[in-house]
């Protein structure tokens, strides 16, 4: 069974958290397996992410999670980075859930598809839906850039973190994607 830890750390969105599985032995790698987004309070965040990672506490990230967290840190501060290369585990997403978070690892930074996009590049256009749902439970938000897909019409959509759309949109700006939040809600221009 692989080891799990987390930790949580400072950003310009709040704090964040993030869980990972230990290298193996012989090895350097760890996988990124959750990633937690800020919470309406710290101890709010750091619940979560526990209770995801399934570890018992804390621990001081190895070197390549040190450096992934510095990674992010930039990103949220305008320094748009590429997280594809960030070794992912998502043994405890479903097989749908895990196609899904594969193809949305493709979506560049200031880039959006829609949800019926999605589903067509899967193969199926009628998994609009089901391409949202499987959205909403994506373990590891921002390292696979579920905010990157919209609703039709340049609507953005939902949004599992806490702060919703505004958070959705947040990310979005900091990555140069324009969202027309009042399309949401019907209020005009």
């Amino acid at each position: 069974m692989k080891l799990r830890s987390y930790c949580l750390f400072e950003t310009p969105l709040g704090r964040c958290g993030i869980a990972w599985t230990d290298a193996r032995a012989g090895s350097d790698e760890y996988a990124v397996t959750h990633f937690q987004l800020p919470e309406s309070t710290p101890g709010e965040t750091e619940s979560r992410i526990a209770r995801k990672s399934g570890a018992a506490g804390a621990s001081e990230p190895p070197r390549p999670i040190a450096t992934l967290i510095a990674r992010v840190s930039k990103h949220l501060q305008g320094e748009i980075q590429d997280f594809r290369d960030v070794p992912v585990d998502l043994a405890t997403a479903d097989p749908f859930v895990r196609r899904i978070c594969q193809a949305v690892r493709e979506i560049p930074a200031g880039k959006t598809v829609t949800y019926a996009e999605l589903a067509k590049v899967l193969g199926d256009p009628s998994l609009t839906r089901a391409v949202g749902g499987a959205l909403g439970r994506n373990p590891i938000p921002l390292i696979i850039p579920c905010h990157r897909v919209q609703a039709a019409g340049g609507k953005p959509g939902g949004f599992s973190a806490h702060g919703g759309r505004v958070t959705k949109a947040k990310l979005l700006a900091i990555e140069g994607a324009v969202v027309n939040l009042c399309l949401e809600f019907g209020a005009q221009e």
